[in-house]
């Protein structure tokens, strides 16, 4: 159709494969125009070429030369931090819409049903990281109904499902979700761990979102958290609680050194137990980490070809 906004890919390794075959199949909204590598010999580009897309393996600069490159609105970087922020300052001229999904964090924070709305109109969005794709989701449902001065995840995932730039950015990992689940999800200090499990045959994604609250209603909290793991299944059919909510009795004494200065009264751990299982359009189920940031994605990307076309 053409109505359909113009999209390219940077990054032919599995996220931006998994991409661009979720567009391919199931957007109203978007129109696969290029899919950019720098490995001509990627599975990604082979298979673009295959389904009809436009392909270079030279990076952001063949892009840039490609006819079809007028032709793109959005431009989806699945590549690494680093490389984000080159192809970032390279794009800016061209006034394209970006979305990050690596941790480079060089524009807000989005969580699609905790903020998009805040930011649809934002030149740079960032998906934060798996992890935070999948919790802070419901660290924001807790502090939506109750203060939380500390919140912790885990998220663990299989070693299989971590290629070479999901280990290439650990340290940026831990940190843009520890500030994410501060800035997005509300909670006054934010810790992120990730594990990659070497378990076989793989498990899907597993996530523990902890929560330190004071004088909190359990009945909201875990209505809040209900609620919001329907929202975000609505995207990510594999998302899902693994078992209620766990509410458990602390000594503020003992938790006082994780509570950032002038916090109240703690009295309450909130436990969440999370799995997010994949879709298998191209990655195998178990990698739930990498679905959910492609499915997020293309959420944001949707939203904003919505917004485009009813503005124009």
């Amino acid at each position: 159709m053409t109505d359909r906004i113009g999209v390219a890919i940077i990054g032919s390794g599995n996220i931006g494969t998994d991409l661009m075959i979720k567009i391919l199949r199931h957007s109203e909204n978007l129109r696969m125009v290029a899919m950019v590598g720098i490995d001509p010999a990627s599975d990604g580009l082979a298979r673009a070429a295959r389904l009809g897309v436009a392909t270079t393996a030279g990076g952001v600069e063949g892009l840039i030369a490609m006819p079809e490159f007028k032709d793109v609105r959005i431009v989806m970087d699945a590549t690494s931090a680093s490389a984000h922020v080159a192809n970032a300052k390279r794009l800016q001229p061209y006034g394209l819409r970006l979305i990050d999904l690596t941790p480079a964090a060089i524009g807000p924070f989005v969580i699609p049903p905790v903020n998009l709305g805040a930011h649809l109109g934002a030149a740079n969005i960032n998906m934060v990281t798996c992890g935070g794709q999948a919790t802070i989701p419901m660290v924001a449902a807790v502090s939506r109904v109750t203060e939380v001065p500390y919140a912790e995840i885990v998220a663990s995932v299989s070693s299989k499902s971590a290629g070479p730039g999901t280990r290439a950015n650990i340290d940026e990992f831990t940190e843009t979700t520890a500030h994410a689940i501060e800035q997005v999800g509300g909670a006054k200090r934010g810790k992120a761990i990730i594990i990659l499990n070497p378990a076989e045959p793989p498990l899907i994604m597993r996530d523990t979102v902890y929560c330190l609250v004071g004088g909190a209603d359990p009945e909201n909290i875990r209505a809040s958290v209900e609620n919001m793991a329907a929202e975000v299944a609505v995207y990510v059919p594999g998302y899902r609680l693994v078992q209620d909510v766990q509410f458990t009795p602390v000594d503020p004494a003992e938790v006082a050194t994780l509570l950032p200065k002038g916090s109240g009264p703690v009295d309450t751990k909130v436990t969440i137990f999370l799995e997010v299982e994949g879709a298998a359009h191209y990655l195998p189920a178990y990698a739930g980490n990498l679905d959910i940031m492609t499915s997020a994605a293309m959420r944001v990307a949707e939203q904003i070809a919505v917004r485009a076309k009813e503005v124009a």
